[in-house]
C-alpha cells in the first residue's frame, strides 16, 4: 500500500465512513491535534529510561489512537459500530493512574514552572497539546455531535501528563521551581 493516494491534494480528507471534509474542518483539527499529542508521547518515551513510564505512555498512545478513531467517525457513519468509543471506564483508568502517581509527588501548594528533566519538560509540552485537543473538541461539539467522553478523556490526559511530569522529576531527585507571585520585581 502506498502512503500517498493523491485524494487529499485538493484540501479534503476522508473520515472513517467515506465522508469527505475540508482538511480545515474542526473534526480534522481535533483528531490532528490528538495525533500531534501522540507523537509527543513517542518523543517522551524515546527520551526516558523509566520502564514503568514507558509502559504507561505506550498504553496512553494506544488509547489516543482510539480517541482519534472516535473523532474521525461520525455517529451516523456506517462504520461507527467498528470504533472502540471512549467511555467512563477509560476515564476511570486514567484517574487511577493519576492517583497512583500523585503519591510519588509532594503535595501541590502553588503553580510550578514546567521543566526539570528533558522527559518531564516534554510531558509538560504534551500536556499543553492535550489541552489544545480538548479545546478543539469543544469547538467541534458546537457544530456537530461528538462522543462527550472524548472531551472528558482529554481533560484527564492533560491532568495525567502534568502528574507524570512531576513524578519523573521526583524520581530524578529534582526539586520543582515554584511560581513566585510578583517574583520578577
Amino acid at each position: 500500500m502506498k502512503i500517498y493516494t493523491r485524494t487529499g491534494d485538493q484540501g479534503e480528507t476522508g473520515l472513517y465512513g467515506a465522508d469527505r471534509v475540508s482538511k480545515g474542518h474542526p473534526r480534522v483539527e481535533a483528531y490532528g491535534t490528538v495525533d500531534e499529542l501522540n507523537s509527543l508521547l513517542g518523543l517522551a518515551r524515546a527520551q526516558s529510561q523509566d520502564a514503568l513510564l514507558d509502559e504507561e505512555l505506550a498504553y496512553l498512545q494506544n488509547a489516543l489512537f482510539d480517541v482519534g478513531a472516535d473523532l474521525a467517525t461520525r455517529a451516523d457513519s456506517p462504520y461507527a459500530k467498528n470504533v472502540n468509543r471512549m467511555d467512563a471506564e477509560d476515564v476511570a483508568v486514567l484517574e487511577g493512574m493519576i492517583d497512583r502517581l500523585e503519591t510519588e509527588c509532594e503535595p501541590l501548594r502553588n503553580f510550578i514552572h514546567p521543566g526539570g528533566t528533558v522527559t518531564a519538560a516534554t510531558l509538560h509540552v504534551a500536556r499543553n497539546v492535550a489541552r489544545r485537543a480538548e479545546r478543539d473538541v469543544v469547538r467541534l461539539q458546537q457544530e456537530e455531535e461528538v462522543n462527550p467522553q472524548v472531551r472528558v478523556y482529554l481533560n484527564r490526559v492533560s491532568d495525567l501528563l502534568f502528574v507524570m511530569a512531576r513524578a519523573v522529576n521526583a524520581r530524578s531527585g529534582l526539586s520543582e521551581t515554584l511560581w513566585h507571585v510578583k517574583g520578577r520585581k
